[in-house]
């Protein structure tokens, strides 16, 4: 039987939201699970109300059951935040298999959403004149696989260099022994054996060997370890305190998911992924946040609040691109954040765990999704990830 392939450590999938939304969930057999419950949490600084009203509220959480049951998923943490209130609901269990209930307050890994922490550190430093998006790669990572493509076209995937997780010896030697410390300078050697995708400029690929030559960048810019600049630039300033760059260390800090994932097993296999080794993702997906703390990066994302002044905010949200394809006028992507059909943000997809954090500025609303699985859903007869189908759901279910 055929092994399934490590996927990139994150995609941002190209899927309009608005399409998604349209279709409906092709059931299967769902697995024994706990009974989902739907809660008010506080809005983190937003000055929003706290609660939604008793219908909305069961919209939402029907949509999170349904989708989980439907999908077959092991747990669903789900928040919902607009000038209605704040909605948190939760559906399942902490671990496939098990009897514990999900909860908010479970760490996981968010795969790509650390992308929008490494853009915004790139960011920084172009703010304080460290670094130009003109830059090339290479001045500050020599030999830099297309050495010649700037900062910003490493940043909004046009670099055209390969990622190392289309490496097939990488791929066997990561499945041989997932619990196994990477560098980064090891993951960009790797990609370096493939070639090019195309020359810098030329085209758009989603890779994550540009997002971990930025987190050597930023090292080398500010001559720390990179866990140390998250904590003093992010974590720390915006007290997100249950957040934590792990490094080479399998472990995740409890409560926590765990992770179930089909990658690398043979077909219609799954496996537990909790303890893979996040140092194979660095700067481009290896960050453990919580939905609390998810909310609280959110608002500084969308807003550039504590992060960003107002002149480089706006300069992440132009960066966005409507072509060359898959971008198009309304689905493009940019320094480390997505636009999808007015839903700007980012997924994550780390084998054994998918998130998302998602906002429409027309709306004032955010949608964050933690599962723990990263095993595609199927809807309409089409593959998916998992928080697209639940995203889907609570979009059709925000009140008019």
């Amino acid at each position: 039987m055929s092994r399934k392939p490590l996927r990139a450590t994150v995609l941002l999938r190209m899927t309009t939201l608005g399409a998604v939304a349209a279709l409906g969930l092709v059931a299967c057999s769902p697995s024994e699970t706990a009974s989902g419950t739907g809660s008010s949490a506080p809005a983190s600084g937003s000055g929003q109300p706290t609660s939604v009203p008793a219908d909305t509220a069961a919209a939402f959480q029907k949509a999170v059951d349904d989708t989980r049951a439907a999908g077959d998923l092991p747990g669903v943490i789900a928040r919902v935040i607009s000038p209605a209130g704040t909605w948190t609901g939760t559906s399942g269990v902490r671990a496939a298999g098990g009897n514990e209930p999900i909860e908010p307050a479970d760490h996981t890994r968010i795969g790509s959403l650390t992308k929008t922490m490494t853009a915004t550190l790139l960011l920084q430093l172009v703010q304080e004149g460290r670094v130009s998006l003109d830059d090339p790669i290479d001045k500050y990572v020599p030999d830099a696989p297309n050495g010649t493509a700037t900062l910003r076209q490493v940043a909004d995937m046009t670099s055209g260099i390969p990622s190392y997780t289309a490496s097939e010896g990488f791929d066997r030697r990561f499945f041989a022994d997932p619990e196994s410390v990477w560098s980064p300078t090891e993951l960009v050697d790797t990609a370096k054996a493939l070639p090019p995708s195309f020359p810098p400029g030329q085209g758009w690929q989603y890779s994550n060997t540009n997002y971990v030559l930025l987190g050597l960048v930023i090292e080398k810019v500010l001559a720390k370890p990179i866990g140390e600049i998250f904590a003093d630039r992010i974590f720390t300033p915006l007290g997100m305190d249950e957040s934590s760059w792990p490094g080479g260390s399998v472990e995740i800090p409890d409560p926590h998911l765990n992770g179930l994932t089909d990658q690398g097993q043979s077909d219609g296999k799954t496996v537990d992924s909790t303890r893979w080794n996040p140092s194979f993702a660095s700067t481009a997906g290896a960050v453990i946040s919580t939905i609390d703390d998810l909310q609280t990066w959110g608002e500084a994302l969308f807003t550039g609040q504590g992060v960003l002044d107002p002149a480089t905010q706006q300069l992440r949200r132009d960066s966005i691109l409507t072509s060359p394809p898959p971008n198009t006028a309304t689905s493009g992507y940019g320094i480390g954040i997505g636009n999808r059909d007015g839903w700007w943000g980012h997924d994550g997809d780390f084998p054994g765990y998918n998130t998302s954090l998602f906002h429409d500025y027309e709306s004032d609303t955010t949608i964050i999704i933690v599962i723990n699985t990263d095993d595609a859903v199927t809807v309409d007869g089409k593959s998916m990830a998992p928080v697209y189908a639940v995203q889907a759901g609570l979009v059709a279910a925000l009140p008019d």
